[in-house]
């Protein structure tokens, strides 16, 4: 583990527990509303980018920080988050700091099958259908996090909220 990594282990060292990755408008109100709820419910210091910005801050550095500083991240894969640019961004962000030891990653896939976010099928490849304009790194770097975000542990929900 590096030396930043060892030193924030502590509860003292992260701003935030739990840092949520989610496309808002497919489980803002649904299923990550409840896993918010839930999780502030017992104690844990969650962020959701509607509650954990500070009015006037830039939005985009502000939850690179707020990724950086939480020890997880559960990361809501829905059938419409790769077709966020916003999305996939953070999901980089977050397989960066896994990449570094510096943070747990824990998918959810919800109502969407695992190996259509591994290998960018289904709604995932129509949305990199899309992509043509972007460049061609940024899109390798995209398809690369989602692979490697897709082969860990997670929950798969098919059913409910």
């Amino acid at each position: 583990m590096n030396p930043s990594a060892s030193s924030r282990n502590g509860s003292w060292g992260w701003s935030w527990e739990v840092f949520l990755s989610f496309r808002g408008e497919d489980t803002r109100f649904t299923f990550t509303d409840h896993l918010h709820s839930a999780l502030v419910q017992n104690g844990i210091r969650t962020f959701r980018d509607d509650e954990g910005l500070d009015r006037g801050e830039e939005i985009r550095s502000s939850l690179l920080k707020a990724i950086e500083e939480s020890r997880v991240s559960i990361v809501v894969f829905s059938r419409t988050y790769a077709h966020s640019k916003w999305c996939l961004d953070e999901l980089t962000k977050i397989m960066e700091c896994q990449a570094q030891e510096r943070q747990k990653v824990v998918p959810v896939f919800y109502h969407v099958d695992p190996s259509d976010v591994r290998k960018q099928t289904g709604s995932f490849g129509d949305a990199f259908a899309g992509y043509e304009n972007v460049p061609l790194e940024k899109v390798q770097r995209w398809r690369a996090a989602l692979t490697e975000a897709a082969d860990l542990s997670g929950w798969h929900v098919q059913d409910g909220v």
